[in-house]
């Protein structure tokens, strides 16, 4: 039964590699490197969709981590049981909440919002930065960065409390025993103790914002060009996907939409390698006893 997992995800590869074939033989790895995507002259390149899936789950981590292993923190060490219950159930209920309602969310009531009060701020402290100057049309690639913070909160919020309340009592005393604060038995004691499995629920929360399409869809814009500017419309592997894939025509553009998919499946699995790399790095090397 466990290994039927793997054949799954086999047999998800084989079939989008087998969709993929018409593009695979026409493009080639340029696939990857172009940014052409023109239906009516048949050519079409992977490479700004690539780096809008990439920029748009950056933009959610920075702004989901700090709030997410905060709030986990806070559920966990400080705060009291009348607080703690409420609070859960409402982190469980955002989790529960469907794709496309925080995208209807996010288009007539997040990104008016956006428009008028974050963006002429952002603008007027950031503006010498490249990523925030331009005009703002409303959906553009930080709003969809924005809407994924949203939706992986309550999963990486969720994993870390349950992280942080399986450290052990006796490391909390200890510290306290030591002299310690409260704030420096959290840091000292609960946090480094439990920063593998936090990194592991950051690495699931980032598995669901390169995956996300509906919401991403709704908000983001979907133009499929460079985004040189925060504020612009932009485009990811998977909202590209679903926002072309009922308007194909002819095999090639079918093919390159199904070469999108696997690209998608690479980039994911990629993604997961490295952050494994990064966990045994801050693993750091076991320490053998000595006899």
């Amino acid at each position: 039964m466990a290994l039927a997992v793997f054949v799954l995800v086999a047999l998800i590869g084989y079939e989008l590699a087998r969709g993929s074939q018409p593009a695979l033989h026409k493009f080639g790895w340029h696939f990857l490197f172009s940014s052409d995507w023109d239906p009516g002259s048949d050519n079409y390149g992977a490479l700004p969709f690539i780096f809008g899936t990439l920029v748009s789950s950056l933009i959610a981590l920075v702004i989901a981590v700090p709030i997410s292993v905060a709030t986990a923190v806070y559920l966990t060490e400080l705060a009291p049981l009348w607080v703690r219950q409420p609070l859960i159930m409402f982190i469980e209920l955002l989790a529960a909440i469907p794709s496309v309602i925080l995208g209807f969310w996010g288009l007539f009531v997040m990104v008016p919002w956006l428009h008028d009060h974050l963006f002429p701020g952002l603008r007027s402290m950031l503006g010498f930065l490249p990523l925030f100057r331009g005009p703002d049309y409303g959906p553009c690639m930080l709003a969809a960065g924005i809407i994924l913070a949203i939706m992986i909160v309550p999963i990486i919020t969720s994993v870390s409390r349950e992280i942080l309340r399986s450290v052990p009592g006796l490391q909390r005393e200890a510290a306290y025993a030591l002299g310690a604060t409260r704030w420096e038995v959290t840091r000292i004691a609960v946090l480094s103790y439990a920063k593998k499995g936090i990194f592991g629920a950051v690495i699931l929360g980032l598995g669901r914002a390169l995956g996300e399409t509906m919401a991403v869809t709704m908000v983001i814009g979907n133009s499929p060009q460079f985004v040189a500017s925060l504020f612009q419309p932009g485009s990811t592997l998977a909202s590209w996907i679903a926002n072309q894939f009922t308007e194909a025509i002819g095999d090639l553009f079918y093919s390159s939409l199904f070469e999108l998919g696997l690209v998608l499946l690479g980039v994911t699995v990629l993604v997961n390698i490295f952050a494994q790399l990064l966990l045994k790095t801050f693993a750091g090397p076991s320490v053998k006893p000595q006899h």
